[in-house]
């Protein structure tokens, strides 16, 4: 294998695909990246067995290409050497089979290789009918739901995040057992089967990495024990997390007694202050008390003091409510919002608090209430 490549061009998919080498790999092999060179271009390939990455470099961006060959490069260093490269034209040669040469004018690295030979065949796999998003729709629902994944290992599914496709409804939800997030997206055509999946939500997050073009398409291609995504010249392939996803429908009520509508950054503003002084308790615990037209934000730590901050709201009810919330799980819930009007809705200091966009229905968020005696 010998070619020559623009160093940008080999870095930027490097990157990517690198996003699949895991720290924890006790196979080595797999912390190898894998180089396969042909007439019609570069494939570089990395996996940790449950993600895998594979990353097309067409021909016409290689500056020329000599040999081809396959070759198993360790990943460990082959980033930073990439970056340190001082010329913008990076050239490649494999010599006595197993040592790859990367050099140019001035600068020249010999590393040991790993044979190709060794690597798992590894199926990325398509389907006949898949799931067709805009870059864009894609990176908003994982930001918009990634946050409220749980990180506790004794709840698996919960570290996922669930993706049901039922018609042309699309619809993503994350929950800890504490908050809730759940998105909706209309699909322009509707899919053939019923969809019900748990994405592991670390590998999902690498995905949001590495989309930057939002007006390209992704498609999502659904198979019974995991997922791949092909967004441009990039397949990403991940395992499914296995069992039932709660049954999460019922969570969010339907009927509500208190409605406010309050503006988004007066509302987190009021809650960012009023948590200044509980910043370094585990539950960051505010309290919030509607009262006419107007919220009462407060916290209170017995070393320091107390703050209340107050904002005005429009309510639907003059009935007096007292909650408390962790001002975190509320801040969290409040970045995913881009209107600038929402609606937050209660029925009682034990039952959740939803939070939703007044001009967008297919964002909810939903956070428990925190009893302080």
């Amino acid at each position: 294998m010998k070619f020559s490549i623009k160093k940008n061009i080999i870095l930027e998919q490097l990157t990517n695909v690198s996003k699949a080498i895991s720290p924890r790999n006790i196979i080595p092999i797999l912390n190898g990246i894998k180089f396969e060179l042909n007439n019609t271009g570069l494939y570089l390939t990395a996996s940790d067995s449950d993600l895998t990455i594979k990353a097309f470099i067409p021909s016409e961006k290689i500056e020329k290409i000599e040999n081809e060959g396959t070759i198993i490069i360790q990943s460990k260093y082959i980033l930073d050497i990439i970056k340190k490269m001082p010329s913008d034209i990076i050239n490649f040669e494999v010599v006595d089979n197993l040592k790859i040469v990367i050099y140019t004018d001035s600068s020249q690295y010999n590393l040991n290789c790993l044979n190709s030979l060794d690597y798992p065949q590894i199926d990325l796999e398509y389907n006949e009918t898949h799931v067709t998003l805009k870059a864009g729709d894609l990176k908003k629902m994982i930001k918009q739901t990634i946050f409220a994944i749980s990180t506790q290992e004794s709840r698996p599914l919960l570290t996922g995040i669930n993706v049901k496709v039922n018609g042309n409804v699309l619809e993503c939800v994350a929950t800890d057992s504490y908050r809730l997030a759940k998105k909706t997206i209309m699909l322009e055509e509707p899919y053939n089967d019923t969809v019900d999946i748990v994405i592991p939500g670390k590998n999902i997050n690498e995905l949001d990495k590495i989309i930057q073009d939002e007006e390209k398409d992704v498609e999502i291609h659904i198979f019974n024990n995991k997922i791949m995504f092909k967004y441009m010249d990039i397949l990403f392939q991940s395992n499914l997390l296995n069992g039932s996803y709660p049954n999460t429908t019922n969570f969010i009520p339907n009927d509500f007694i208190h409605i406010i509508n309050a503006n988004l950054n007066e509302y987190y503003a009021s809650i960012d202050r009023a948590a200044l002084l509980t910043q370094s308790k585990d539950k960051n615990i505010v309290k919030m008390d509607a009262k006419d037209n107007e919220l009462c934000i407060s916290s209170y730590a017995s070393e320091i003091g107390k703050v209340e901050d107050r904002i005005k709201v429009d309510r639907n009810v003059s009935d007096e409510i007292s909650i408390s919330f962790s001002a975190k799980y509320m801040m969290d819930a409040l970045r995913t919002f881009e209107d600038e009007a929402i609606i937050i809705f209660m029925n009682t200091d034990s039952k959740p608090i939803v939070l939703k966009s007044a001009n967008d229905e297919s964002l909810i968020q939903l956070i428990l209430p925190i009893k302080t005696y």
